[in-house]
């Protein structure tokens, strides 16, 4: 990505072992992030441009003489930050923050995007997959590469138990894979507050028991109308606006949590005075998906939860900038990338 807008498909050179704790990836399936569309949409001129993606699944093709546990040939999927998996905030479920680790596309590591990639801290970062890179579950296990993930850290930060209710902002790939995993751990009643309807179609079948397609005020008075006048236990904000942030503040019950995974395009958060005596936490954050992906990738493999129907759209690489613009003018919902 060059600058807003501007996305190409270049050739660079092939990526190669640096240090003895690197693998080299071929991608097999890759994808666009909600979250691309941020810079998509507002990122000044970069010269040299800015590689992109943070989320694939490929078949490991070279080792570091440190890299233990990973072979040739093995298919794997890589969260979408890399991280040695062992200092103090891996084992604290926190690699979001390891002190060894970093992001795809930066530090002149290599992205997502593309047909091959430099991993670094391999051991920590890569997860084997138990099945053929043919597979029809593939685009579901692509998930765990971030977007899965992110729905379910945002449930589990807004503490979402069997019989609570939730209401989740936006109706993204995010917002609908959180529906997904509230009702994967027991959530009664989800109210999805989105206005595209083939989404949240969609987030009907994932587990929605309601949908409120209005905005601001409007949406407020609907789901606390819903709800008795008390809101929800949980609610798990997906945009990154501060007026989806203020809905959320809104809508929670006394007691509650909210949870923010939306890339944030605030710095303002209105807590104030009524917040606090509502006793309301507010929490989320970016998910630490290597925490999340053993828990969560059996129930893909038994089928019990198809987070991959987020997906509506397959391309090559080469058709990666319109797939951007597919993604930009809301005539995709989430587009998977085949090398």
């Amino acid at each position: 990505m060059y600058e807003a807008g501007d996305v190409r498909v270049e050739n660079v050179p092939d990526p190669v072992l640096k240090d003895p704790t690197d693998a080299v990836v071929r991608v097999t399936s890759a994808c666009i992030c909600g979250s691309d569309l941020w810079p998509y949409q507002s990122m000044p001129h970069k010269d040299g441009g800015r590689r992109m993606g943070h989320e694939f699944i490929g078949i490991v093709e070279d080792v570091g003489a440190d890299v233990a546990g990973l072979q040739r040939g093995d298919l794997v999927v890589a969260p979408f930050v890399w991280a040695d998996n062992t200092c103090d905030f891996c084992r604290e479920g926190l690699q979001t923050s390891c002190r060894h680790g970093g992001g795809w596309g930066a530090r002149c590591v290599d992205a997502g995007q593309g047909e091959a990639v430099r991993v670094p801290q391999a051991q920590g970062t890569l997860v084997k997959l138990p099945v053929a890179a043919d597979s029809a579950l593939m685009p579901s296990l692509l998930t765990l590469s971030d977007v899965f993930c992110t729905g379910h850290h945002g449930a589990v930060t807004a503490r979402v138990r069997p019989g609570a209710s939730v209401t989740v902002i936006g109706d993204g790939a995010v917002g609908l894979c959180a529906v997904l995993a509230a009702k994967r751990l027991g959530a009664e009643r989800i109210i999805l507050n989105g206005r595209h309807t083939d989404r949240t179609d969609l987030g009907r079948d994932f587990g929605a028991t309601d949908v409120v397609a209005e905005r601001g005020d409007e949406a407020v008075a609907k789901i606390r109308e819903l709800t008795g006048g008390d809101g929800t236990h949980a609610v798990i904000e997906c945009v990154g606006t501060e007026q989806s942030l203020v809905t959320a503040l809104a809508v929670v019950r006394a007691g509650g949590a909210v949870s923010r995974l939306g890339v944030s395009q605030y710095r303002n958060v209105p807590l104030g005075f009524d917040t606090m005596m509502r006793n309301i936490t507010l929490t989320g954050g970016a998910a630490p998906a290597r925490a999340y992906i053993e828990e969560l990738m059996p129930d893909i493999l038994d089928g019990t939860i198809e987070p991959g129907r987020v997906f509506d759209r397959t391309i090559g690489l080469d058709e990666t900038p319109d797939g951007y613009r597919a993604m930009a003018d809301r005539k995709a919902l989430k587009v998977l990338i085949q090398p």
